[in-house]
């Protein structure tokens, strides 16, 4: 094998793995004259040949060039944020797996790291690597999920690969991951969940579409394979010391399963606004609960300082490569029990822990097979990075699939999907409900919307795309579904479905216009009306429809406005659909009135926090909503006040957002 070395007076160190020898090949020493780049891994006769035997030996004659080579290890491992691995035994691993044995058009392993020019006069590597770990990162970028969107079923937010994508830091970390996937001991808790065909869904996409039953693992979540790889293989000491997370959902329950299976303590910091049916289950399993902050982010805060003070580990929920590499064991599997070739596997998306780990495993092995990620298009976290090519932070996150809200994707996570991951699929709340009720029709199992996540992207890729007869894998990643939610889901299943739509016609209000609108509106079927008399010249009525075709709708909007009967479809509109609905029975003029959506935490005391904050100042004309959820709020805010006024509701510390300029507001309540 031929390795040729840079001219680039920068050059550190060049290391190539060969796939036909399985050999290192270290380009570049660190003597006392400097930097030597070299050809052929060869120095004034010195083999820098390094054979992966069992205790991977070097072949090396000189001391200060083996040094050299450890430093130069080092220093990559910290220039590239790779994972704490042991790397001489991943590839003396590697090297004894028949998996290294496939053929591949590039090498498994190509890294250069560059010194800096007024640290390359440093004869110590080690000087360069201080160097750089001092340099302080831009602060990320905060962004609205809004500021990216795309049609369902497109794959967009396609990553930047770097230029060491021919065999840089992606396929280098896959490797590791490969390794530690394979040798992971995730089995002692986690189930080989089944990888079931889904007929009914197959029959109506045209595709293959079998689904990866996460949801059937002992706590109803992929999330114990993660926690308990990281924890299988923290020391008897450590875990004598005990763990602790921050969670409110899977993890949680991940972290408190693997404890006791391991026999050592378990601190889970939740927020105070975690519903008591998810706190009560940490509990049952032997966990101690702490309920602290109104967020996620301030139980995290308060997880890792207690860490620190306590001496217990901090079991991260997605970004820690054990983590990453206990995910990566869902991919493993579908490698080995999927009989004939994948078109795609479908991933939800959090923080982006489930998707790294399927990537790193599932390209290593067959790079054709499409790993699609998928989130709600109110939290795409994941889908921004990739767009802006860098972590960024959502100033606001959608809270409906609860178990993929995540402000900030990891780093590490990042950094193996920017590299691996093909492209990211946005759904609706909408197609999230009518991808629970189509499982339900299929397996009679209920998920989680986060569960159901990527059935959604894969129906509406497929849709999208017109992908015919391919083998589609969907990972069906939850089933603790909140039981609160049932309702939301079972009004807008059909509605995600395209089978339900929601109108609003202006008729005039004169005897007679009624019949008539019930005339036009023909054989299809009315699942929902409201109507009120109005004293003005025009009425809007606001009703629900089901439909089987799109051309159906159609005819219908055209029989309407054929008849000068005006019709707007608001099947899109969150507004109508959560709140406006649903105040259809009347309607009033107030006075300088602020319409906001907040969205309210769910735990006591949080309508009154909310009343303290405006009251007596400002007059609360109406609301609507639940808590947990969107609250529809009128208040009384006059011109002059209204400075005061966002500045009392960013003090509050709730989303929310002001509607009044909303058409759809404007049609149905004015």
């Amino acid at each position: 094998m031929n390795v040729r070395s840079e001219d680039s007076p920068g050059l550190g160190f060049r290391v190539l793995l060969s796939r036909k020898w399985n050999r290192a090949i270290l380009g570049g020493w660190n003597t006392a004259d400097g930097w030597t780049v070299f050809d052929n891994g060869t120095r004034d006769g010195q083999t820098a040949e390094f054979e992966m035997g069992c205790e991977m030996g070097f072949e090396m004659g000189l001391r200060n060039e083996t040094q050299a080579y450890l430093t130069a290890m080092d220093s990559l491992r910290v220039a590239t944020t790779p994972p704490p691995l042991l790397r001489r035994q991943a590839l003396y691993q590697m090297a004894r797996h028949p998996l290294a044995a496939r053929p591949s058009p590039r090498p498994l392993i190509a890294a250069t790291l560059s010194k800096p020019p007024e640290v390359a006069r440093s004869s110590s590597p080690a000087a360069a690597v201080v160097e750089d770990t001092q340099l302080v990162a831009p602060p990320r970028p905060r962004v609205l999920p809004d500021s990216l969107q795309y049609p369902p079923g497109y794959v967009g937010a396609v990553p930047h690969r770097s230029r060491s994508d021919s065999g840089g830091d992606g396929v280098m970390n896959a490797l590791d991951y490969l390794t530690n996937i394979i040798t992971s001991k995730v089995y002692d808790v986690a189930i080989e969940s089944p990888l079931q065909l889904a007929p009914k869904l197959s029959g109506k996409l045209g595709v293959k579409v079998w689904l990866k039953r996460e949801d059937l693992q002992p706590v109803f979540s992929f999330k114990i394979r993660g926690a308990y790889n990281m924890m299988a293989k923290l020391p008897r000491e450590l875990l004598e010391k005990g763990v602790i997370c921050s969670s409110a959902g899977n993890h949680a329950q991940g972290v408190a399963f693997s404890a006791k299976r391991l026999n050592c303590s378990a601190v889970i910091v939740m927020p105070v606004t975690t519903p008591e049916i998810k706190w009560k289950s940490v509990e049952a399993l032997g966990a101690k609960v702490v309920l602290v902050g109104d967020s996620y982010d301030e139980a995290q805060a308060y997880a890792k300082k207690q860490a620190v003070e306590e001496g217990r580990t901090f079991i991260p929920p997605f970004d820690h490569p054990d983590v990453i590499m206990g995910q990566g064991t869902v991919g493993m599997e579908i490698v080995r029990q999927m009989q004939g070739p994948v078109h795609a596997i479908f991933v939800p998306v959090g923080g982006g822990g489930l998707i790294a780990g399927i990537a790193a495993y599932v390209k290593r092995v067959n790079p054709k097979v499409r790993i699609i990620g998928v989130e709600p298009s109110d939290a795409n976290a994941m889908a921004l990075s990739f767009h802006h090519d860098q972590r960024v932070i959502l100033d606001q996150v959608g809270g409906f699939a609860d178990g993929v809200a995540v402000k900030e994707v990891g780093e590490e996570t990042f950094r193996i999907c920017k590299e691996l991951v093909d492209g990211v699929v946005l759904v609706s709340r909408d197609s999230i409900c009518a991808s629970i009720k189509d499982m339900f029709e299929e397996k009679r199992n209920i998920l989680e919307p986060a569960g159901a996540l990527s059935l959604a992207g894969a129906e509406a890729y497929c849709r999208y795309n017109g992908i015919r007869g391919e083998n589609i894998v969907v990972i069906t990643s939850g089933a603790n579904m909140n039981f609160d939610k049932l309702r939301v889901v079972t009004e807008l299943a059909n509605v995600g479905r395209k089978q339900e739509a929601v109108l609003a016609t202006v008729m005039p209000e004169e005897p007679g216009s009624f019949k008539q609108f019930c005339q036009l509106v023909g054989q299809v079927n009315i699942t929902e009306f409201k109507y009120r008399y109005n004293s003005d010249k025009k009425a809007v009525v606001l009703y629900s429809v089901g439909v089987h075709t799109v051309s159906e709708l159609r005819a219908m909007q055209e029989r309407m406005e054929s008849s000068q009967l005006q019709t707007y479809n608001l099947t899109e509109s969150d507004l109508v659909k959560d709140h406006l609905r649903y105040l259809m029975g009347g309607r009033s003029d107030v006075q300088n009135e602020v319409l906001c959506r907040f969205t309210f935490p769910e735990r006591p005391g949080a309508l009154m926090k909310f009343l303290d904050s405006f009251s007596p100042q400002f007059h609360f004309g109406n609301q609507q909503g639940e808590t947990g959820a969107n609250v529809l709020v009128g208040i009384q805010v006059p011109k002059s006040e209204m400075d005061e006024f966002h500045d009392r509701a960013h003090r509050l510390g709730y989303d929310y957002q002001v509607v009044n300029n909303d058409g759809d507001f404007q049609l149905l309540m004015h």
